[in-house]
This record gives structure tokens, C-alpha cells and sequence, in this order.
């Protein structure tokens, strides 16, 4: 159990934290760091793909007693968190996202992804 007593869910997860505490900071920094321009190119691009992680993730932990369900589902989070990090360079490569913030984000989306692997290799062996 977790705090308060109840049961534990994906809201007590390292990999749901992680993913939607940067999919927040990938909202705010689009809508106040890049270029207007961006706003319906790889702005809208990367925030859905960002929120894609997270709503996949969530959907996977719901389907754990159905593993074939929710190793799918943690597949579309992994190519979602490959989908964002795609747009991360092209925002970078293209001149409208720092090199400080390119790198903050980069290095964050590589750790979720390892993350979000390692579940998948787990939820695979039954070990989830």
C-alpha cells in the first residue's frame, strides 16, 4: 500500500513520475521557449508525443492482467519516448531549441526510455 492506505497504482511508478513531470516541461517550454512559428510544426508534434508516453504507460499498467495488452501498449510508450526525442533534435537541429535545453531533455527522455525498456523486458518475462 501506499500513503493514505490505498492500493498501489501507476501513480506511485518511477516511469509515470518521470513521464509526466517532463511531459509538463515539454508543454511549458513550447508554448514559452520556441518560436511562435513552431507553434503548429513540431511544437504540437512533440507535446502530443510527450503526452503519448504517459497516456500508453498508463493504459499498459491497466492491462497487466492481460500481458499480451500491456506489453503493447508499453511498446507504443516506448516508440513514443523514440518519437520524442526525434522532435527534440529537429527543434535543436533547426536552431529553435538551445543546446542547454536540447541536452536536459535529451538526456531525461534516454533515461525514460531505458526505463520504460527495461518494464517492457520485464512485463515479457512475467516478472510485472
Amino acid at each position: 500500500m501506499s500513503q493514505g492506505g490505498r492500493p498501489k497504482g501507476y501513480e506511485d511508478t518511477e516511469i509515470y513520475q518521470l513521464a509526466k513531470q517532463l511531459a509538463v516541461e515539454i508543454h511549458r517550454m513550447t508554448l514559452e521557449e520556441l518560436p511562435k512559428f513552431e507553434m503548429y510544426e513540431e511544437d504540437s508534434q512533440i507535446r502530443r508525443s510527450s503526452k503519448s508516453i504517459v497516456a500508453n504507460f498508463v493504459e499498459a499498467y491497466g492491462m497487466k492482467r492481460y500481458p499480451g495488452d500491456a506489453i503493447r501498449y508499453l511498446t507504443y510508450s516506448l516508440a513514443s519516448c523514440d518519437e520524442t526525442k526525434s522532435h527534440l533534435e529537429m527543434l535543436h537541429e533547426t536552431g529553435a531549441l538551445a543546446l542547454e535545453r536540447f541536452e536536459y531533455f535529451y538526456n531525461q527522455y534516454r533515461k525514460l526510455g531505458a526505463m520504460l525498456y527495461n518494464y517492457r523486458e520485464a512485463a515479457i518475462q512475467g516478472r510485472v
